[in-house]
């Protein structure tokens, strides 16, 4: 078996349901992953949208999830530090947590939902951007697994 991260919500490759959008309820939506690489000690997250018109766009950052999760609910708080001991950085819309699909009517934008298995624990405070993420995760990703979904305004 191969890590893998898939939602119950949408398919990859399927629209995102409005309420995980910000037309809609803007809730983080419902993942789960199976079958990450021995010795990881700990999960982060990217969720970025490669088609906005000002370069690609940060809408979610999440790092320091415990190594024996296998799942993320639908609505993740947006809080910079959840009770698991995970903690979420800053994102393009200059909030933490989850910030959904809001791209300019016309076109269908893709949503790339990255998860990363890490070989530690990153010690980084809560907040950070996604270029610090990846800094301090240069050298430390055992695996890495996507789920990419779409999302147009009408």
């Amino acid at each position: 078996m191969a890590f893998r991260l898939e939602s119950s919500a949408f398919a990859s490759g399927a629209t995102i349901p409005r309420k995980h959008a910000c037309d809609g309820e803007d809730r983080s939506p419902p993942l789960a992953w199976t079958d990450p690489p021995a010795g990881t000690k700990s999960f982060a997250l990217v969720c970025d949208d490669p088609d906005a018109p000002a370069g690609t766009w940060v809408h979610w950052v999440l790092y320091g999830v415990p190594a024996g999760a296998t799942s993320l609910p639908e609505g993740v708080p947006p809080t910079l530090a959840l009770d698991d001991g995970s903690r979420q950085g800053t994102n393009d819309f200059q909030k933490p947590g989850y910030g959904g699909p809001c791209p300019p009517r016309g076109g269908a934008h893709r949503y790339y939902f990255r998860l990363y298995a890490l070989d530690t624990e990153l010690n980084l405070a809560a907040g950070v951007k996604r270029h610090q993420l990846e800094a301090a995760m240069k050298g430390h990703i055992l695996a890495q697994t996507e789920l990419i979904g779409t999302y147009q305004r009408e």
